[in-house]
């Protein structure tokens, strides 16, 4: 069987994006992406900081605030998509050589769209070593994922904490039971028509709740991700007396889980901690992946167990003084973090 690869960088993603009109030039994300032999790097070229996840509005600010123009900008990221993976997609691994050729081609790019800047969103640890260079800065951020330590069921990670929150979990568990409600967990080819769209119902009135909108991804994204990647999609489904009354959708490939949307009908105490992170980890441990990566933000993963870990990107700023200025703000920013990060570790739930 082929091994399955990181889901968001394959061609059938990102065509699914663009062909549904999700990220495309219509939504502000014009592609201009790189193509060699074997290589393949997202690029977009953005008039907006919409669904990136590594927040630079106050950028934006301020270049307006001097009478400079921030957009268009370069960005090289999975749109919608804050999971840390391959930013180049290629049958070796990425060469500093490689990098640097790719470096130099963004920044002609730069010059002839009059862009302000180029970001590489959340690259793994060995594509950002290659792309290391004097010409980009690194932003730190951060993350809170779930690590399998080789766990043989979600009893035996609920026995590494402490009694305290060990009962705190048992107890939000044992209120899903309560509420009468079952959980089933579908792989992506028993996931029917039905179930689909309902989960795109409630998909928009997730994002209705958060923000006023229906949401970036359109319905014909979530079909397309349905009949051509199956494969890499699982999705938790709640029901009471056998109706759906909410859904979370995953990825996978052969090491990491990544759960990335969920919604529900209405109100139903612990059901986003159960779908969203309790499914999750035993969907992880059945399937033997090492990490799981629940999505951005929440310090309320940490006492679920989740820990933090650091996030990175990257950026070439064409301004120099604006550069200088950024660079200082990066510095700081990275030592807040970084006390983040070690504070953060004390509240984990683990034994001593």
């Amino acid at each position: 069987m082929a091994a399955l690869p990181y889901p968001f960088l394959t061609e059938t993603f990102l065509q699914a994006l663009e062909e549904s009109n999700s990220a495309s030039t219509e939504t502000g994300w014009h592609p201009i992406h790189l193509k060699y032999d074997e290589d393949f790097m997202p690029l977009y070229l953005k008039d907006h900081s919409m669904g990136e996840y590594v927040f630079d509005h106050a950028w934006a600010n301020a270049y307006h605030q001097h009478g400079l123009d921030y957009y268009p900008k370069l960005v090289t990221a999975i749109p919608f998509t804050p999971s840390t993976g391959y930013r180049v997609r290629g049958t070796q691994p990425l060469s500093k050589e490689q990098a640097t050729e790719m470096i130099n081609e963004v920044i002609a790019i730069a010059e002839e769209t009059d862009a302000s800047s180029w970001h590489l969103l959340f690259p793994s640890e060995d594509q950002m070593a290659s792309f290391k260079d004097s010409r980009l800065l690194t932003r730190l951020g951060v993350q809170y994922h779930w690590h399998n330590e080789n766990y043989q069921s979600f009893d035996d990670y609920l026995s590494t904490m402490t009694s305290r929150k060990r009962k705190m979990i048992k107890k939000e568990r044992a209120d899903i039971v309560r509420q009468n409600i079952d959980i089933n967990v579908l792989p992506g080819d028993q996931i029917d028509g039905q179930t689909w769209a309902l989960f795109y119902h409630l998909y928009e009135r997730t994002y209705a709740k958060r923000n006023g909108t229906r949401g970036y991804l359109t319905r014909n994204f979530f079909e397309q991700i349905a009949k051509q990647m199956p494969e890499q999609i699982a999705m938790a489904v709640a029901y009471i007396d056998g109706d759906v009354i909410a859904c979370a959708l995953y990825f996978f490939d052969d090491q990491t889980l990544y759960g990335r949307y969920w919604g529900s009908i209405g109100e139903f105490p612990f059901l986003h901690f159960e779908l969203c992170y309790y499914q999750g980890i035993e969907f992880a441990i059945r399937k033997g992946l090492t990490l799981y990566d629940a999505g951005a933000q929440g310090e309320h993963k940490l006492v679920r167990g989740f820990r933090p870990v650091m996030t990175h990107s990257m950026h070439w700023i064409r301004n120099l003084q604006f550069r200088e200025a950024i660079e200082q703000f990066v510095t700081q920013e990275a030592r807040a973090i970084e006390q983040h990060i070690a504070q953060a570790t004390k509240m984990l739930p683990f034994k001593k």
